[in-house]
């Protein structure tokens, strides 16, 4: 018998059915209520709701049975960690699918990036489904490792695993009809294509939706996402490390509309998913904000299934696969075990199914020329200058007009204002580029931080308190291949090596948790007072959140998405 045949003779009985999951209640998305029922799985899928006999049965003691969760929108790179060290991490939690946008690495490798991420899902208890980045690199105002055209994608696209193309940052190209643009979105046919418009309205938001777009992450307020909601986009409702919308959002959820919402947690970071968690973490907060939580696990599992078109995840029922998170409730829902295609892959928080080894990352991640103390002299002009100043807990900064401290004609950190130096050192090329800048927020009273995960194109940024312990936390990063680093006269106090593309460890997630906290002490004994000054840095070099940031190439005010000088208009 072929698969569908032995599935139809396992639903009438006629078969013995390989487990059965007895005198548990079922969170039924599909007719929206909790039953009590038994489980019959074979074959990896459901089979039904009783069975003549099964080879094996796992008491339920009235425990309820959800369908797996699913992450609609993340970047596995952003938990710092391989596929399967993820898997660990999150499948516990109950996620059972993510859909995986690999930019961050496809910014470092380009293809190569995007197949080590496809081959690293092989095989792991854990769904990794792929959107093809759109948006490699992110703008032309820097220097990334990689540039991915239409024709690039293209030999991508029908690889197993990929769903479409992934959030169109890009979107005054799709409004002014660019031409390569335009050629993504044609090539995903009749696949899903999501969005990344923050702030965009109006005939413009119309004229985005036309495009064939129908998702997005980036609402940050209840009119916004009404607006995108009415026009007819997926929400995203994402509770992510530094971008955090969940609780803003959840007023416009209703019995009514809530089909159209998913949950993604974009970019969390590995302290943030071991010690809130994942998917289950928002699951909790709207129940506890008063979301049925029916609809709060509609949100968690089937909305995405539908929306990505994966007809057999989402929900318990026949001929779907047999991904279900076993919670201990259905009001204060905790995840208790996990089954992944009928096997128990989880127990009481800790992944009991076997994980491969890593993927052999097989490419070199750091190119930088050559490059001393003298790299990161400013000379000093007539004037006041642009300096980047850091606004708590955002990921947006201010475009101050300060009058630096100058000696000898040259601009130096002045630590009494807490304006220091900052530069993006390029390591994909080995241009030589440095970009610098001022910016004003860190508090650092010595020393120098620097990070490899500099969003989108990563090269190596660096905040310091004078040339010379910058070019030594440079360094540092170049030695490592990668990582975060804390230096103090010279000498590291702190590291984490991140060796796979300069982004990712190779070690458990809980030892980069544990890293990423003594690279974040370490920077506070230099006397910077930001919660965690690494991800403040990483995003000080994306050029398309407003308003001053900084590349490889130098300033880049946001607004007019132009480089600047440091000083003059």
């Amino acid at each position: 018998m072929n698969l569908f045949e032995e599935m139809i003779a396992a639903a009438r009985g006629e078969v013995e059915v390989d487990l059965l999951l007895s005198g548990g209640r079922v969170a039924n998305l599909l007719s929206g209520e909790v039953q009590s029922a038994d489980v019959a799985i074979h074959k990896g899928r459901i089979a039904g709701f009783d069975c003549s006999s099964a080879r094996r049965v796992l008491e339920m003691d009235g425990r309820v049975l959800a369908p797996g969760f699913i992450d609609g929108h993340v970047h596995i790179e952003s938990s710092m960690v391989t596929v399967p060290e993820f898997a660990r991490a999150v499948v516990p939690r109950g996620t059972t699918t993510v859909v995986a946008d690999p930019h961050e690495i496809a910014n470092v490798w380009g293809v190569a990036g995007i197949r080590y991420i496809l081959e690293s899902s092989r095989n792991v208890p854990l769904n990794v489904h792929v959107m093809l980045p759109s948006c490699v690199p992110a703008t032309n105002l820097e220097t990334a490792g990689a540039t991915m055209d239409a024709e690039d994608l293209a030999g991508l696209m029908d690889e197993e695993g990929v769903l479409g193309l992934a959030e169109v940052m890009n979107y005054p190209g799709v409004i002014f009809r660019d031409p390569q643009v335009m050629k993504k979105i044609a090539l995903a046919g009749k696949r899903r294509v999501d969005g990344h418009a923050p702030g965009l309205s109006g005939r413009d938001l119309a004229a985005y939706i036309c495009a064939g777009i129908r998702s997005d992450h980036e609402c940050t307020s209840l009119e916004e996402a009404r607006e995108k909601l009415s026009l007819g986009m997926y929400i995203m409702l994402r509770e992510g490390s530094a971008a955090k919308n969940l609780r803003d959002l959840l007023p416009l959820v209703s019995s009514r509309n809530a089909r159209q919402f998913l949950f993604v947690s974009d970019d969390r970071h590995p302290a943030d998913i071991l010690q809130e968690g994942h998917i289950d973490f928002m699951v909790k907060t709207v129940i506890l904000e008063g979301l049925d939580p029916i609809v709060a696990l509609q949100i968690a599992s089937l909305n995405a299934a539908q929306y990505f078109g994966l007809s057999d995840l989402g929900a318990i029922a026949p001929g779907y696969r047999a991904d279900i998170a076993v919670l201990d409730g259905i009001e204060h829902p905790h995840v208790v075990q996990v089954i992944k295609d009928g096997i128990v892959v989880a127990e009481d928080g800790d992944l009991i199914a076997p994980l491969k080894a890593p993927v052999p990352a097989g490419h070199k991640t750091m190119h930088i020329g050559p490059i001393g103390a003298g790299s990161f002299i400013i000379r000093a002009e007539k004037g006041p200058a642009r300096v980047i100043g850091i606004v708590a807990n955002q990921i947006i900064t201010k475009s101050l007009r300060l009058t630096p401290k100058i000696l000898d004609g040259r601009v130096v950190c002045d630590l009494d204002r807490d304006i220091l130096k900052i530069a993006v050192v390029e390591r994909h090329r080995a241009t030589g580029n440095v970009g610098l800048g001022l910016v004003q927020g860190f508090g650092l009273a010595s020393g120098a931080l620097a990070t490899s995960v500099a969003h989108d194109s990563h090269n190596i940024v660096v905040v310091g308190a004078s040339d010379e312990e910058m070019l030594a936390a440079v360094l540092a990063v170049k030695q490592m291949g990668g990582g975060l680093v804390a230096v103090e006269k010279g000498g590291v106090l702190a590291s984490l090596p991140l060796p796979v593309a300069g982004l990712l460890s190779e070690g458990y997630m809980r030892d980069v948790a544990e890293g990423i906290s003594e690279c974040i002490d370490a920077a506070h004994a230099l006397g910077c007072r930001l919660p965690d000054p690494f991800m403040t840095l990483s995003f000080l070099c994306l050029p398309v959140i407003p308003e001053l940031k900084l590349t490889d190439r130098g300033l880049v005010d946001v607004g007019e998405f132009r480089l600047v000088g440091m000083f003059g208009e």
